[in-house]
């Protein structure tokens, strides 16, 4: 079920197409991820690794970094290389071996020659001075031996006495995610040796791992981890990148030693809790990190990793798991709680109690005494039915603990002693005898007295004055009987001018009352008379019926305010009337001014075309005639033009007067303009040339 919940919630927001990955480190963690929650790879996405990992692997420019993760990705993506192309990798990572000044260096080249061999059984892959390389990598200032090979030593120590290792020598930070990548990279050495390495170096790096453990950092709910100082920004993982680091590192370790590494199961526990805990990882490497790590809890590798290699016989961590830590009296809930691995495998057959609750914040004695919650085979989890009476709304700390039936389970599986979970418990809250007074101030006597119904409506009208006194009282009881005590209990009274007041409501028991002394009052009132609106509001987490009721109205009359009397704030303005649509604006233009008749504008119309008319009459008169038009095809087109530009510019005065505005018109008329000139200069030229003719003639 937790598969299933990756691959449909948390995978299905972090895209890996392998297609678009911008490097093999991607690659190999994609397919990885892959791998691990059982998803089919499509043929096009393996083969496109593939096409990358050849042009890696056949690069003679390729880096120790690149062969490495091409060789990662080929572990999963299978793909073919070739004896002449394996070689010549070996024989590359072999010389960057002898070559490596930093951690990293090492990391690369040693784990590639553990990546080929592992891949090809033809290849004859070790490290001829294995144990050599083991004492470079792994070295302590003042206790070089004499016998180390000069060549092959570090001249500042890798590995610091706090079980963080440095990068280089150049780099004086300790990192807990150098630790991981030494760790990988030592058991790469101890695996490639073709003789057995010095017990002692083994022995010196377990208590370097003892050591690494005590810095481990701790959140409140148990959940441990590996973080580093945020010292250079490039080189910082995050808790999440080194806590895996450094699981993989024992991982790798472990597989390759019989020494015991004395690892504690409350402490592998706590680093279990810590990858479970991460609900939506930030991206695509994180995710790849947590679903990694939690692989290594809970396979066949890692089971014969802690339960045989390291001897304990006490490593894959049960978790505890609960659908709800919130139960409901009302709805009679039950106690359900769930035990798996990291990952969700099966369980051996086991019991869980209930040893202990305590309310939230008490050191009390505990409420309940042992109980053993009943197995459901249907839903593989372990219910109680009903609640003890003992607990009542609330919150409260239970202790569980899980026994298995198998003494053999006991050296595979891990719990821990106990395990303490919040449960709150919710249910209905009784509120009974509600009533509001006004009092007498002198002798408490009752003016007036109403009953609240605080489950309902009300509309209470009452009146005082600042001699008097105002009284409400009310009593709050769990389905169990017992006083309850909310988080909130508040009575507010609001003037018409919006000022508001706000009072607690004490209690004694089950019994909730205020009085409010109006004559002590009146300075916070502010000595406004007038009608003021009750509210009581009633809240806490573990009441399923909590209120904000209105009860009704006081008329209050107060006496004058004195001249340095405090004034009411100014009440806050309402961010929609500010910040809201404003009203529209409608704009008044001027009136139009009064114009002549209808009639009078004809008649001036009609004066202002007889200048026309009269043109027109007088070319007739003076017997106007085409005789002198060209005839030729290119004069004749300009003169056309040239009486087609004059009429254009004859019609563009009259879209002037209909339309068009002044900027426009000139806009039109200087093209006009020059069309008119141009056309024009040259049917008067031509004009001009035949009259010459003409005379010389």
């Amino acid at each position: 079920s937790r598969q299933e919940t990756y691959e449909n919630e948390v995978f299905g927001g972090i895209s890996f197409d392998i297609i678009d990955l911008n490097s093999l480190e991607e690659t190999y963690e994609a397919l990885r991820t892959f791998q691990i929650l059982g998803i089919e790879r499509k043929p096009d996405l393996t083969a496109t690794a593939c096409r990358s990992i050849s042009e890696t692997v056949g690069s003679s420019s390729s880096t120790a970094k690149d062969l490495f993760y091409a060789l990662k990705a080929n572990s999963i993506a299978e793909c073919k290389i070739d004896k002449k192309a394996s070689k010549g990798i070996i024989s590359r990572l072999n010389a960057a071996v002898s070559g490596a000044s930093s951690l990293l260096d090492f990391y690369y080249s040693v784990g590639g020659l553990v990546l080929i061999k592992d891949q090809s059984s033809e290849a004859d892959v070790h490290l001829a001075d294995a144990e050599g390389v083991f004492r470079s990598v792994k070295i302590y200032l003042g206790r070089l031996r004499p016998t180390i090979s000069v060549e092959l030593v570090v001249d500042v120590a890798f590995s610091q006495s706090d079980g963080r290792w440095r990068y280089s020598s150049n780099n004086p930070e300790s990192s807990a995610f150098a630790a991981g990548i030494a760790l990988e990279t030592l058991a790469g050495i101890v695996s490639l040796a073709s003789s057995e390495i010095d017990q002692s170096l083994i022995s010196t790096l377990k208590n370097d791992i003892i050591k690494l453990f005590d810095s481990i950092e701790k959140y409140d709910d148990g959940a441990l981890y590996f973080d580093d100082k945020l010292v250079d920004g490039h080189e910082y993982q995050g808790p999440l990148s080194t806590t895996s680091s450094v699981l993989r590192g024992l991982t790798a370790f472990a597989a390759v030693t019989a020494e015991n590494l004395n690892l504690p199961g409350d402490k592998m526990l706590g680093l279990a809790k810590f990858f479970l805990g991460i609900c939506v990882p930030g991206d695509a490497k994180d995710f790849f990190n947590q679903i990694d790590s939690l692989a290594l809890f809970v396979n066949l590798f890692s089971y014969l990793l802690y339960a045989f290699c390291l001897s304990e016989r006490v490593s894959i961590p049960l978790i505890l798991s609960f659908p709800s830590t919130v139960l409901s009296l009302t709805r009679k809930d039950s106690l359900k709680v769930g035990v798996s691995t990291v990952l969700g495998s099966e369980v051996p057959s086991l019991t869980v109690k209930l040893v202990g609750a305590f309310s939230s914040g008490s050191k009390d004695a505990s409420l309940v005494e042992s109980q053993e919650l009943n197995f459901d085979k249907t839903s593989g989890l372990h219910i109680l039915n009903d609640l003890p009476k003992s607990i009542d709304v609330g919150s409260y700390t239970f202790v569980f603990e899980v026994v298995l039936h198998e003494p053999e389970h006991e050296e595979v599986y891990f719990m821990g002693s106990q395990t303490k979970v919040p449960i709150s418990v919710t249910g209905l809250i009784k509120v009974e005898n509600s009533e509001i007074a006004v009092l007498d101030s002198d002798l408490g006597s009752i003016e007036s007295q109403k009953k609240l119904d605080l489950a309902g409506k009300n509309a209470i009208s009452l009146s005082a004055n600042h001699l008097q006194k105002l009284r409400l009282s009310f009593q709050l009881t769990t389905p169990h009987g017992r006083s309850f005590k909310p988080h909130q209990a508040f009575l507010k009274l609001r003037h018409e001018s919006k000022v508001e007041h706000i009072f607690v409501v004490g209690n004694s028991g089950k019994q909730f009352e205020i009085v409010l002394n109006f004559l002590g009052l009146v300075e916070k009132f502010f000595y406004l008379s007038g009608k003021y609106d009750m509210e009581l509001t009633i809240g806490d987490a573990a009441m399923e019926n909590s209120l904000l009721v209105a009860i009704g109205h006081i008329e209050l009359d107060l006496p004058e305010a004195p001249e340095k009397a405090p004034r009411p704030p100014s009440q806050p303005v309402d961010p929609y009337s500010r910040y809201g649509p404003k009203a529209e604006i409608t704009h008044i233009f001027r009136a139009p001014e009064k114009r002549p008749p209808q009639e009078l504008s004809l008649a001036f119309l009609g004066l202002t075309i007889l200048p026309l008319l009269g043109f027109l009459i007088g070319l007739l008169r003076l017997g106007v005639n085409l005789k002198n038009f060209p005839t030729k095809p290119v004069p004749a087109t300009f003169a056309v033009l040239f009486h087609v530009g004059i009429g254009a510019v004859l019609l563009l005065y009259v879209f002037f007067w209909v339309k068009l505005d002044l900027f426009q018109t000139l806009k039109l008329l200087g093209f006009l303009g020059v069309f008119l000139v141009f056309v024009g200069h040259r049917i008067l030229s031509h004009l001009a040339a035949a009259s010459a003719k003409l005379k010389s003639a």
